[in-house]
């Protein structure tokens, strides 16, 4: 079938003629909400492009967008393409010298601030060169303020057109090792990937999302800004952290994707008031499971969703499992910032769990000898930039090299086996690959976050973070607890994979300690760093330690 891929400002276009007055983006403002339609959207969107014409970008200039996400983060983004600018996004949560990298790196000529829990910091390692424009939020003081911009231009009348092969954007990595690298896309790569996912997924313009993991990040940005933009569904915003389960049972969205962090919460959530052994009791009973399995999805808010699915890192199969008695089927994806997330996808009808489903059909993948799975398709990215060794290291014959070992099925199904760079060698000279072994302690629901270790130790540790509920039982409790895991995992592993002790630490990971990413994946040479003397202080206990 033959598809005629638009840009994403022929799309804004699209709307603003056939549905002017339905609602495309909401944001709520002191627990009020605040609706745009198309029609105010593309108003807003061509004032701004023409304002920042007049502050003299040229055309292919940088445009750093630095903000949680709002209904200004996607008309910003909308503007900076009508000017003939490239967006260059940024986590809010990354630290600020990882922000001062990027910007420098990128050359940005301009940056959006918007929605930040500390915006005078970010200001300050803003360089004095760079202009700043700032969404109108609390704390936000920037010399051009956004509504200020917005009444003091009138709507470019002949806005700029991007062409397919013109440069869409500059999405930095997250930055599990060493500095972000910036990875190009241009906008055949985007209309593509978005286009070819919303056949898959069947998604329609009736469709309600709800907007809260990063717009900075390639699942938030494809999926929702660009699937809204290109479907024309409606997209409402989170207030803040604290409204946010208020804010997705209001919102209740017909599709709900998240990440393992986000999966588990919900999961502690639910155990907090019906804990596992009379969870399992209820759902025995046939009609009050029902009741028990309906009510516990209001709850969430997910009494709407006809898909939910995960991404960004592995959701123990264990966890999968547990959701799917809830009548909650995740669909797990593959796929990553260097293809804009076109890699492969559980279908609702066939989910195999221990598996991120089935290739896409307008994709290539092949395994090389070395067992990495190797990608290729119009999704993949032009280049790293301003790194030509980088890009030639990664994309070698079309196919990008994604560092994951993996295999795939007959029927075209892919299993990943853990991350390249991930496995480690013991001092006994054995090879490692500690997602497996991360895999089977997340059975036990009392683990919220694992992380096994083991480098030049006799056998590998794993360090464990405790679930608030688990951390209100007492250490004997939870010892014992932790021992009946700890030896039946053991059992099942090779002598060599082995666990000599299991750790528990005090300390939960975050981005803000430096532990995880921005979205949410355990930077584990950071994690091995930090609890270094612990770990080699403890590499031969064979039990459980308390930090």
């Amino acid at each position: 079938m033959s598809v005629n891929y638009l840009t994403p400002v022929e799309c804004l276009h699209k709307w603003e003629h056939e549905a002017p007055e339905k609602i495309c983006l909401r944001q709520p403002r002191n627990r009020i909400w605040q609706e745009y339609s198309w029609e105010q959207v593309a108003d807003e969107v061509r004032r701004m492009a023409a304002a920042l014409m007049a502050l003299k970008l040229e055309k292919g200039s940088r445009v750093a967008i630095i903000s949680k996400n709002c209904a200004e983060w996607i008309m910003a983004d909308l503007a900076i393409m009508m000017s003939g600018c490239i967006s260059v996004p940024l986590y809010p949560m990354q630290s600020l010298d990882s922000m001062k990298f990027v910007l420098e790196h990128s050359g940005a000529s301009l940056v959006f601030v918007g929605k930040l829990d500390n915006p005078q910091q970010v200001q300050g390692i803003i360089p004095a060169s760079v202009t700043q424009v700032g969404f109108n939020y609390a704390n936000v003081h920037t010399p051009h303020m956004w509504n200020d911009l917005i009444k003091q231009h009138e709507p470019i009348e002949s806005p700029y057109e991007p062409s397919l092969d013109d440069t869409f954007t500059i999405v930095y990595t997250s930055g599990t090792t060493g500095n972000p690298k910036g990875v190009v896309h241009n906008f055949r790569s985007a209309s593509f990937s978005v286009t070819q996912n919303l056949i898959e997924f069947k998604v329609t313009p009736y469709e309600h999302f709800l907007s809260y993991l990063p717009l900075a990040h390639v699942v938030e940005r494809m999926f929702v800004e660009m699937g809204g933009i290109y479907a024309g569904f409606c997209v409402s915003f989170v207030e803040s952290l604290d409204t946010f389960a208020e804010d997705l049972r209001l919102v209740s969205p017909t599709r709900f994707i998240g990440v393992p962090r986000i999966w588990s919460k919900f999961q502690q959530l639910i155990l907090e008031k019906l804990p596992q052994k009379k969870l399992d009791t209820l759902l025995n009973i046939p009609l009050i499971g029902w009741l028990v399995k309906k009510k516990i999805r209001r709850s969430l808010g997910l009494n709407n969703t006809t898909m939910q699915g995960s991404g960004a890192a592995p959701l123990p199969v264990a966890v999968l499992e547990w959701f799917s008695r809830l009548d909650i089927d995740i669909l797990e994806g593959y796929g990553m910032t260097e293809n804009l997330c076109y890699g492969s996808c559980n279908p609702a009808d066939d989910i195999r769990f221990g598996t991120v489903g089935k290739l896409y059909r307008l994709g290539e993948a092949k395994i090389s000898a070395q067992g990495e799975v190797l990608l290729k398709s119009q999704a993949n990215m032009q280049g790293y930039y301003l790194d030509d060794e980088k890009t030639q290291e990664v994309m070698q014959g079309g196919y990008y090299h994604t560092g994951d070992k993996g295999e795939i099925s007959s029927d075209g199904y892919l299993t990943l086996l853990g991350r390249i760079k991930d496995t480690f060698k013991t001092a006994k000279g054995e090879f490692i690959t500690p997602s497996f072994i991360e895999g089977l302690l997340a059975v036990n629901t009392s683990i919220e976050q694992v992380c096994v270790l083991g480098l030049g130790l006799p056998q590998p540790l794993a360090l464990v973070v405790l679930s608030a509920q688990a951390q209100a039982k007492s250490k004997q409790v939870m010892t014992q607890e932790l021992e009946t895991t700890f030896h039946g995992v053991n059992k099942r592993l090779s002598s060599h994979e082995v666990l000599n002790g299991l750790i528990v630490v005090k300390e939960e990971w975050l981005p803000g300690n430096g532990l995880m990413t921005p979205t949410l994946k355990i930077k584990r040479n950071q994690v091995a760093e930090h609890y270094r003397t612990l770990v080699e202080k403890n590499a031969e206990v064979k039990a459980i330690v308390w930090e």
